[in-house]
C-alpha cells in the first residue's frame, strides 16, 4: 500500500478527538518548545526586513525627495504605485514560501521535542536542496487557495484556513510524498476534521494573543507559536508517526 493511501485510509477510520485532551497536550509541548518557536517567528521577520527596506524606500524616498511625483493634478499618481503593488505580489509570494518551511521545520522540531529523540533543530531543513522545489512549489498552491477563497469572501478563506495549516504539518512528516497528494490528503484531513481543528487554532490562537499582551506586548513573539502545536497533535491522533510517515524518509518523487 502506498503512502497517500495509507494515510487516507488512517483518516478515514479515525477516532473521535478529544478537545481538552489536544489543548492540554499543546499547552505542556508548548513548555517544551517556546524557545524554537520563537526563533522560527525572529527567523521569519529577519528574512521579511529586507524585502521591507527594497519595497518602501523608494516610495519613502520620493516623498521626502519630491512630493509632487506622488500627486498628479492634486491626486495621487497610481502610476508611481503600479511597480509597488506588483512587488508587492511578489513579496507575499515570498513570505509564504519562507513562512510555509520555518513552521513545517518546526513541526519537526516538535516531534524531536515530544517523543524525546535526538537530532539537531534544524529550522532550514526544507529549504536544503532535496526540498526546496516542493517546499516552493507547495508554498504557491496554498498561496494560489488562499487567493482564490479571498476573491470569493469570507467564507472560503474560513474552511481553507483548517486544510492550509494540515497541509503544513502533513509536509513535514512525508516530505517524500507530491505536492498533490499532500494538498489531497490535507483536503482529506480538514474535511474529516474541520471543526475540532478549526476550534483548537482559534482558541490556541486567542490565547497566545492574549497571554502575549498580558506580557506587555512583546510577549506575542513568544507565545505566539503555541498556535500551531493543536494541528500537530492532530495529525499525530490520527494518522501517527509509523514507518510510513517518519520524518527522515526522503522519496524519489520529486515533481
Amino acid at each position: 500500500m502506498n503512502t497517500i493511501n495509507n494515510l487516507l485510509e488512517r483518516i478515514e477510520q479515525a477516532k473521535d478527538l478529544d478537545f481538552g485532551d489536544i489543548f492540554n497536550k499543546s499547552i505542556e509541548l508548548f513548555k517544551k518548545v517556546w524557545l524554537q518557536g520563537l526563533l522560527m517567528l525572529l527567523l521569519t521577520i529577519a528574512f521579511m526586513i529586507p524585502f521591507y527596506i527594497i519595497m518602501y524606500l523608494p516610495l519613502i524616498a520620493m516623498g521626502i525627495l519630491d512630493p509632487e511625483t506622488l500627486q498628479q493634478g492634486g491626486q495621487p499618481n497610481m502610476a508611481i504605485f503600479i511597480p509597488f503593488y506588483l512587488f508587492m505580489i511578489v513579496f507575499s509570494f515570498f513570505a509564504v514560501v519562507i513562512t510555509f518551511g520555518l513552521k513545517s521545520a518546526f513541526y519537526r522540531i516538535c516531534k524531536l521535542k515530544d517523543l524525546n529523540e535526538s537530532g539537531a533543530d534544524d529550522y532550514f531543513y526544507f529549504f536544503k536542496k532535496p526540498h526546496l522545489r516542493k517546499t516552493i512549489k507547495l508554498a504557491a498552491m496554498t498561496f494560489g487557495i488562499s487567493l482564490v477563497a479571498t476573491l470569493l469572501c469570507v467564507l472560503p478563506i474560513i474552511y481553507v484556513m483548517v486544510p492550509i495549516a494540515l497541509i503544513n504539518v502533513i509536509y513535514a512528516f512525508n516530505p517524500d510524498m507530491s505536492p498533490s497528494d499532500i494538498v489531497k490528503v490535507g483536503f482529506k484531513l480538514g474535511n474529516k476534521k474541520w471543526l475540532i481543528t478549526f476550534g483548537l487554532i482559534f482558541v490556541a490562537g486567542l490565547l497566545a494573543q492574549l497571554v502575549g499582551i498580558i506580557m506587555c506586548f512583546i510577549g506575542v513573539f513568544v507565545t505566539a507559536a503555541f498556535a500551531y502545536l493543536p494541528v500537530y497533535f492532530i495529525y499525530k491522533e490520527v494518522v501517527g508517526f509509523g514507518e510510513q510517515t517518519a520524518i527522515d524518509q526522503i522519496g524519489n518523487t520529486e515533481e
